[in-house]
């Protein structure tokens, strides 16, 4: 008879789909033990290492008798709720416990792990065999590992590993889901995933991203809000690259996908009024400098030019608040006929087509003095401004 013991969630231990702890009187020290001893499965474990790990603000003259004491009652109710011996033995040699487990006990986060290394394997022979393993592994996590226990130190690293792998696991599923088209699964999928993971934002993104290939643009955009409304009761947060990636996203699917007049489109694409430099995305930026450059003579001037904008790394830390800043800068400081994108989180590229006379010192000062006047000397950038030629390439791996 099988005995399988459930981690990732709620802890429990069951033989024939049933619960065998039920019946006992559960003390909090002894199943804490148990689970201390489960994570450490078949490894040696000190006397004193096991005592600061879960009892170190216990007083206590003689903790190893303490200890030896605590373990004595755990044999005693494994006895009680176990049919045989050779499901969970503590032994006890050279100075060392162990927990030694034996072959009829199975352990959830084996298999999970088991599911992942089929999955991995078949990956590269047979996706839908990969897809099953995947299935089958992120279905066996229901929860944190040892999700009780929310404050032991000891727990924190296992836990940050079991939820990785979990969100790894999950991401290659959506993968395989999205060149299936099977985007109904990927929403099913995440759904419930947020429930045990909420704060996990890769998780979001699947699940916004699936919704608009189904064309389910105004569930997107309530999903969007609900979970930006949660990260900040939560944690704080009122925004991230990954938020700001995901609202563009839904403004991109936005753009009316129905059927248009001349009256329509003329309207749409009329910017009359429309001030300032123009921000885009950085695919639309790749686009406009190429059909920018295309249309420049060979012979031309070399009076255009690509302006790209770092943020030190150093400040890091300030990315998020850098990017609001530096898009009022830019917007306020360029012309109408200038376009900007945030080409990755800590770099912004301009084009700058026109510029005569030096003027590109000129736009450089602009930008400068309106950020000290504005915002002080908040943020250490570099500036650097490239002639477009029509050799010129969009590379700047080297700054």
């Amino acid at each position: 008879m099988k005995l399988y013991i459930t981690t990732l969630g709620d802890f429990d231990m069951l033989m024939e789909g049933k619960s065998i702890m039920q019946d006992v009187s559960r003390s909090y020290k002894l199943f804490k033990l148990l689970e201390y001893f489960l994570t450490f499965k078949n490894k040696k474990l000190l006397p004193e290492v096991i005592i600061e790990n879960l009892w170190q603000d216990q007083d206590s003259m003689d903790p190893k008798n303490m200890i030896r004491g605590q373990i004595f009652r755990l044999r005693q109710i494994l006895k009680e709720i176990l049919p045989e011996d050779d499901y969970l033995t503590i032994s006890f040699s050279n100075g060392y416990y162990t927990l030694e487990v034996g072959k009829n006990v199975v352990l959830d986060t084996d298999e999970l792990e088991s599911w992942i290394q089929k999955g991995d394997e078949e990956l590269e022979i047979d996706h839908d065999k990969a897809l099953t393993a995947y299935r089958n592994a992120i279905n066996l996590y229901r929860g944190g590992y040892l999700a009780e226990n929310s404050y032991e130190i000891w727990l924190v690293p296992v836990r940050s590993y079991y939820k990785r792998i979990y969100v790894k696991t999950l991401e290659k599923l959506v993968d395989l889901c999205s060149e299936k088209g099977r985007d109904e699964e990927i929403v099913r999928v995440c759904e419930k995933a947020i429930t045990i993971e909420p704060y996990e934002e890769k998780i979001h993104k699947f699940l916004i991203e699936s919704l608009l290939r189904l064309g389910k643009i105004q569930n997107a955009h309530n999903h969007l809000e609900f979970m930006q409304v949660a990260f900040e009761k939560e944690m704080g947060i009122t925004t991230t690259s990954l938020i700001r990636e995901i609202q563009r996203k839904i403004q991109s699917y936005s753009t009316d996908k129905v059927e248009l007049t001349v009256k329509d489109i003329n309207r749409k694409l009329d910017e009359t009024g429309v001030t300032g430099p123009l921000k885009c995305e950085s695919e639309y930026f790749k686009l406009l400098y190429n059909s920018h450059k295309r249309r420049r003579k060979i012979d031309q001037e070399d009076d255009d030019y690509i302006s790209l904008i770092t943020l030190d790394e150093s400040q890091v830390d300030s990315i998020d608040k850098w990017q609001d800043v530096i898009t009022k800068v830019l917007q306020n400081t360029l012309r109408k006929g200038d376009i900007f994108t945030l080409w990755n989180d800590s770099q912004i590229l301009i084009l700058l087509p026109e510029v005569r006379n030096g003027g590109i010192k000129v736009v450089e000062n602009r930008i400068k003095n309106y950020l000290k006047t504005n915002n002080g000397n908040l943020f250490d950038m570099s500036f650097k401004f490239i002639p477009i030629e029509n050799k010129t390439n969009l590379d700047f791996n080297n700054k």
